[in-house]
């Protein structure tokens, strides 16, 4: 059976390596907490405006600027910055918070669709940064979406899961 990374290589196109090699530069130290800032509030104003209505209906039990919140914080601390989303809502756990909402690969792609239009119109974000965070975005957006595929009922009522985060 795939691991649940090399499920989300499969199906995003980006190998692992090149998923996480965010780690190998501090972004945040190269970009600023600003420029998350921007890139959140870009992101989310392409998302409330969405024209499709499924799609905006996915984030309509959340608040706006409590989206972006989240985001940047969560984007602040994974790519080298204060661990700001830790500290004010624990663990970010992806898989489990995203767990609730219908992250299929058709709303995946239509984040991931979002997410690039605003990272390329936030112009702090230089072509190799761009390219490091999105191919960070669309492999971590296909391993949540692979998810339910690779659990496996080990009884009628007990699920195993072990997910290995190498970055964390």
């Amino acid at each position: 059976m795939q691991s649940l990374q090399e499920k989300a290589s499969e199906w995003s196109g980006v190998d692992s390596a090149d998923a996480f090699a965010i780690d190998n530069t501090n972004l945040f130290q190269k970009l600023g907490l600003q420029t998350f800032i921007n890139l959140s509030t870009n992101f989310y104003n392409r998302v409330y405006d969405d024209e499709e209505e499924w799609f905006r209906s996915i984030f309509v039990n959340s608040k706006k600027e409590e989206a972006i919140q989240n985001q940047y914080e969560f984007f602040v601390q994974r790519m080298g910055g204060p661990p700001l989303y830790s500290q004010r809502k624990g663990h970010p756990a992806l898989i489990g918070r995203h767990r609730p909402f219908p992250v299929t690969h058709q709303a995946a792609e239509r984040w991931l669709h979002h997410m690039e239009k605003a990272v390329d119109s936030t112009s702090d974000i230089d072509g190799d940064s761009k390219i490091k965070m999105m191919n960070f975005f669309r492999h971590e957006f296909h391993q949540i979406t692979s998810l339910p595929i690779l659990i496996k009922p080990i009884s009628n009522s007990i699920r195993v899961l072990l997910i290995y985060f190498p970055s964390w």
